[in-house]
């Protein structure tokens, strides 16, 4: 483990060499499979975080903009109801929806401790310094790691409530065994009275979700096929990004989008660090993502998988985004 400190600030980073070696083993599972696939975390790198920002500002990608308006809206109803004074957020990243709930906090004199678990160190590193900055007193213990094998090393509750916040529909990119397993996991992190906080996008006209994954200005196009600039920079792959198309449609039967790059010719890829051939004929696709939407009987089920149970519901006007307040089963403390 390797650790960075000051004063109110501590940050422990727990990736290693296995860590590292992740992203080769992903890849060679999902290109070696029939129907190839790669998991949708190794699209952050920088440039594909940049590119997500680029995303979120655009007209037709709806989620961030009303996940944000949602908390918004009910943070002080949220912290007043649970007491909650310590924050855990689950994938980072920006901190604006972070500091909309550390503000209602701040606000109702209960703000001790916020918590921020990201792959990225430098992401970690920056919302400790500016985080501190802005709040005065607050301690930040970060954990650079991967939620689904480092939940361990977030540190346990202190004397106050703690929210514990999976947003932005990221529980969505999970499939449906692997989701309840993680929410299982992070059930584990709340002691009595602690709550988590879990954003899900909703199903709607089929319309409106797969245009969010088609932007006009072709940002999650390149956002898609940074996924091979990735492959080839780490990997030393020689993949030719620009000869994948990219393909976002929505699977009314599973009830979520898939991301896909479909090779528009025939190509042979070399991955020279796993001395992996891999072959694509023409029209050939890779899957690179599932997002799944969700209905609330949905979400319920998948909550009482994990051990939790849904307290309070939160939507727009629209019923386009849902964030839900659950609390483990059989817990009635506030």
């Amino acid at each position: 483990m390797e650790q960075l400190s000051q004063p109110l600030v501590q940050v422990d980073s727990w990736l290693s060499e296995d860590d590292e070696r992740s992203l080769a083993n992903d890849v060679l599972d999902g290109l070696t499979k029939p129907f190839k696939e790669l998991a949708p975390k190794h699209f952050y790198d920088a440039r594909g975080s940049e590119l997500f920002e680029q995303i979120t500002e655009q007209p037709e990608y709806y989620p961030t903009r009303t996940e944000l308006a949602i908390l918004s809206e009910n943070a002080d109803v949220i912290v007043s109801e649970t007491g909650a004074g310590e924050l855990v957020e689950l994938g980072a990243g920006a901190s604006d929806k972070a500091r909309v709930l550390l503000e209602a906090m701040r606000d109702a004199g209960t703000l001790t401790r916020y918590i921020p678990l990201d792959v990225s160190q430098s992401v970690v590193e920056d919302a400790a310094r500016t985080l501190t900055d802005d709040y005065a007193g607050l301690q930040v213990h970060g954990v650079v790691g991967d939620f689904e094998r480092h939940l361990e090393h977030v540190p346990g509750p202190e004397d106050v409530p703690r929210l514990v916040a999976l947003l932005g529909g990221t529980i969505g990119n999970f499939p449906p065994g692997t989701r309840r397993n993680v929410l299982a996991k992070i059930a584990g992190l709340l002691g009595p009275g602690c709550r988590l906080l879990l954003g899900t996008d909703l199903v709607k006209d089929p319309h409106i979700i797969e245009a969010a994954y088609n932007d006009t200005a072709g940002i999650t196009a390149e956002f898609n096929r940074n996924l091979l600039y990735v492959l080839n920079r780490e990997l030393h792959g020689d993949f030719q990004p620009e000869s994948f198309e990219h393909v976002a449609f929505y699977d009314r039967r599973n009830e979520w989008v898939e991301m896909r790059l479909r090779a528009s010719r025939a190509q042979s890829v070399y991955i020279a660090d796993l001395d992996l051939r891999v072959e694509f004929a023409a029209g050939e696709e890779l899957r690179t993502e599932i997002s799944a939407k969700f209905t609330r009987a949905h979400i319920e089920a998948d909550l009482e998988a994990g051990g939790l149970e849904l307290e309070r519901w939160f939507t727009d006007n629209k019923g386009l985004f849902a964030v839900t307040m659950a609390r483990p089963i059989g817990d009635r403390s506030q």
